[in-house]
C-alpha cells in the first residue's frame, strides 16, 4: 500500500520555565493512501502535538527532530527541514486540519463563503466567481443545505454541528491528500457526532482522501478507523488494524482503554478504570512509562524501555510481556470480547 506520509523517529520538545517537556518521543509511523488512522490515548499523551508537528503549527520554541517524509509535487521532502514559506504551500494542498472547536477556526465576523474562498484564491489563479462556485460545491459536499444562500452568512447563523461542517469545507478546499481531525466532535452532542463521522466516511469514499482522527474515545475508532495507533506518554505503544486492536490487543495500556469503555460496562456490569495519571513529560520515567499504572508490570519495566515487537505485518506493540523470557499473561476477558 502506498505511503502518503512516513514519520521516522520523530521527537518534539518544548522548553518551559519548569524544564523541557518531551511531548513526542521517538515516534515512527506511516499513513497510507485512502485509509483512516486513529491515534488514541488519554489527554496529555502527545496526540495533538504529534499532528500539529506534521503541519509545523507549533510555537516557535518547539524543537522538532527526526524525519517527516511527504510526497510533494511528485518529490519526497522532509517537512522537518522546511521553512515557513515552503510550509505555506503545503498546508491546505497536502494536508488539511479540522480542530476540536469550530469557533476557534472560524472568524466570527467574516461570511463563511469568504473564509472558504480565501485559501482557494491564495493558492490557485482563479476568479472570484469561480472560487465562490467552488465554495458552494464544498458546502454542499459537507451537507450544508441551500449553500448558495448560506455562503454569505457569518458563523453565528450556524449550529455547532454546521460550524464544524463549515470548518471541514475550509480544510477540504484545496483537495488535500491527508485530513487531520483533532477531536472534531468533542464539543458536539452524540447524535451530531454520529452525523459528522458518517460525513467523513462519505467524503473519504468520494474523494479518496486519507484521514487521521485524534481521539481518546475507542468507540469512535470502532466506527470509523481502518488502523489504530495507541499513544501513551509521547510514544506509540501499539499499532494494528482495528480488528487487531479490539480483539488481539497486546499492550496493557490498550487493555486498560478497552476495559474503560462504557459500552463494555453495559454488557459486563464492570467499568474498569485505569488507576493513576499519565506521567509528567518533563522528566519521563526511565523504563516503560506505563509501568507504575500497570498491574502486570515486570521488574525490567521500571528500568528499561521495551523494544517494539512485531506480531504481524500490521500489528506491533512495545511491551516486555511479548519477550520470550516473560511469563505468559493472557489478555483480560474484557479485551477479548466485542464491546459493541
Amino acid at each position: 500500500m502506498e505511503h502518503l506520509l512516513s514519520i521516522e523517529n520523530l521527537s518534539v520538545s518544548f522548553e518551559t520555565k519548569d524544564g523541557i517537556v518531551h511531548a513526542v518521543r521517538d515516534v515512527s509511523l506511516h499513513i497510507n493512501k485512502g485509509e483512516t488512522l486513529a491515534i488514541v490515548g488519554e489527554s496529555g499523551c502527545g496526540k495533538s502535538v504529534f499532528c500539529r508537528s506534521i503541519l509545523k503549527m507549533l510555537p516557535e520554541h518547539a524543537k522538532i527532530t527526526g524525519k517527516i517524509l511527504s510526497q510533494n509535487q511528485d518529490k519526497e521532502c522532509d517537512i522537518v527541514k522546511l521553512g515557513e514559506r515552503e510550509m505555506c504551500k503545503i498546508r491546505g494542498t497536502s494536508f488539511g486540519m479540522v480542530f476540536q472547536d469550530p469557533m476557534a477556526t472560524l472568524n466570527p465576523v467574516i461570511p463563511i463563503g469568504k473564509q472558504i474562498t480565501e485559501g482557494i484564491q491564495l493558492h490557485k489563479k482563479i476568479s472570484k466567481k469561480e472560487a465562490e462556485k467552488k465554495a458552494i460545491e464544498l458546502l454542499e459536499l459537507v451537507g450544508i443545505d441551500n449553500p448558495a444562500t448560506r455562503i454569505s452568512q457569518q458563523p453565528h447563523f450556524f449550529s455547532g454541528g454546521m460550524r464544524q461542517r463549515c470548518a471541514l469545507a475550509i480544510a477540504l478546499a484545496l483537495s488535500p491528500k491527508i485530513l487531520f481531525a483533532d477531536e472534531p466532535t468533542t464539543a458536539l452532542d452524540v447524535t451530531v457526532q454520529a452525523r459528522i463521522f458518517d460525513l467523513l466516511k462519505d467524503i473519504q469514499k468520494n474523494t479518496g482522501i486519507a484521514i487521521v482522527i485524534v481521539t481518546h474515545d475507542l468507540s469512535v475508532v470502532a466506527r470509523i478507523a481502518d488502523r489504530v495507533a495507541i499513544m501513551y506518554a509521547g510514544k506509540i505503544v501499539e499499532t494494528g488494524t482495528t480488528e487487531e486492536i479490539f480483539y488481539h490487543a497486546q499492550h496493557p495500556y490498550t487493555w486498560g482503554l478497552l476495559g474503560a469503555l462504557p459500552s463494555l460496562a453495559l454488557k459486563t456490569g464492570e467499568l474498569k478504570a485505569i488507576q493513576g495519571m499519565p506521567p509528567s513529560l518533563i522528566n519521563p520515567p526511565q523504563g516503560d512509562a506505563f509501568a507504575v499504572r500497570n498491574e502486570y508490570a515486570l521488574a525490567i519495566d521500571y528500568t528499561t524501555p521495551p523494544p517494539v515487537f512485531s506480531l504481524s505485518d500490521t500489528h506491533k506493540a512495545a511491551t516486555w510481556l511479548l519477550d520470550k523470557r516473560a511469563p505468559h499473561i493472557p489478555a483480560p476477558h474484557y479485551a477479548q470480547k466485542n464491546p459493541f
